[in-house]
């Protein structure tokens, strides 16, 4: 898997040997390229010097891709061992250490401990596993904890047969978009003043 713009273009950010590691129930299904080009479409304005946060980040392309296309600073969040310690060892690789950090923990224990901390994004992805019980936990909890900046953006991706519906009027997190690339879907909130 390969970076596919910005100053890191063509880098690898996993190999193989990382795709044929079975994780559980949580089967790596890494975001295709399609999708990673489509996302990154859709924040083109808000990549740039922004603080973004990729939870269940898999192989990691997706938080590599925000840093060859601007990013100042980029956390990856993700469980699995083999593939925390991939995503550890392509940061020290490419030589982006000063720029990046990988946390191996459960993604809701990270989300509260780093809102309890003040920890702020700009755009947080979020690409659970398409099974998770915890998909449409993610937008009430982020919004709850405030982890995201004022109009800061939080996507998540998942599969197209559960749509993630709005964000609840008492919120500051306001849904925008569904966007459909098969039987993948990726929802954009942005964060506002609440109504």
């Amino acid at each position: 898997m390969r970076i596919s713009a910005g100053h890191l273009k063509g880098r690898r950010v996993a190999f193989q040997g990382v795709f044929s590691k079975k994780t559980g129930a949580d089967e790596l299904r890494p975001t295709s390229a399609k999708v990673r080009e489509a996302l990154f479409d859709i924040l083109r304005n808000d990549v740039q010097d922004s603080s973004f946060l990729d939870l269940y980040s898999g192989t990691g392309a997706v938080g590599f891709e925000a840093l060859s296309r601007g990013a100042r600073k980029v956390v990856f969040v993700e469980l699995n061992q083999e593939l925390h310690r991939s995503i550890v060892d392509c940061i020290g690789r490419i030589g982006l250490v000063d720029k990046a950090e990988a946390h191996r923990a459960k993604v809701m224990d990270f989300i509260r401990r780093s809102g309890g901390c003040g920890e702020r994004f700009d755009i947080i992805f979020a690409d659970p596993p398409y099974a998770s019980e915890e998909t449409a936990q993610l937008m009430p909890i982020i919004d709850s904890i405030g982890l995201l900046r004022e109009s800061g953006c939080l996507v998540i991706e998942h599969a197209t047969k559960s749509a993630m519906g709005h964000a609840p009027a008492a919120g500051t997190l306001r849904h925008v978009k569904d966007y459909r690339y098969g039987d993948t879907m990726l929802t954009l909130y942005r964060k506002g003043t609440p109504q």
